[in-house]
């Protein structure tokens, strides 16, 4: 079993606590190189090179709310929308007391073209965090959309189809 922090322990079979074993030591400080190189490479735009990092981080701690969060926020500024909702969908399945997490996941679902759905991820990032001005900003974005949207369809046009067709006969 990996663990989650540095600090945490495991209990062995007898439930005693134990210290981490050497292999599972290594393995965190190997996730930790990951993931900070990881980030340092977000950080200076080179997205797609701080991905590989974080999935080489993940393939040790597959249970890391905070790497796939960073994950679903990289992929959301590359433009992989549904990547992204499945990244940040696993983090608010692991952590979902987490509101950035939630936030993070209405953002990519916002971008996937999903604004009912993102509704929904920040009522639940306010149910977390009341005072989230970033949460209050995305859903309010995101119910323009939806209304827009009920708009467009109250006045006969869809928004999945140009008003004129090519062939017409007009």
């Amino acid at each position: 079993m990996l663990l989650g922090s540095g600090e945490e322990q495991h209990r062995d079979a007898l439930g005693a606590q134990s210290e981490p074993s050497d292999s599972e030591e290594d393995a965190l400080k190997l996730f930790n190189s990951f993931q900070s190189q990881g980030t340092k490479l977000a950080e200076d735009g080179k997205y797609r090179e701080a991905l590989g990092k974080w999935e080489s981080a993940l393939m040790l701690m597959p249970k890391s709310a905070v790497l796939h969060e960073q994950k679903a926020q990289v992929l959301i500024e590359i433009g992989d929308a549904w990547n992204a909702i499945k990244a940040a969908t696993r983090a608010t399945e692991l952590e979902p007391s987490w509101a950035e997490a939630w936030v993070t996941l209405g953002r990519a679902q916002l971008n996937f073209g999903e604004p009912d759905s993102a509704v929904q991820s920040f009522d639940k990032a306010l149910a977390i965090k009341p005072d989230s001005e970033e949460a209050r900003s995305d859903r309010h974005t995101a119910m323009n959309l939806v209304k827009r949207r009920k708009q467009l369809h109250s006045s006969g046009l869809s928004p999945t189809r140009n008003r004129y067709a090519v062939g017409d006969g007009t």
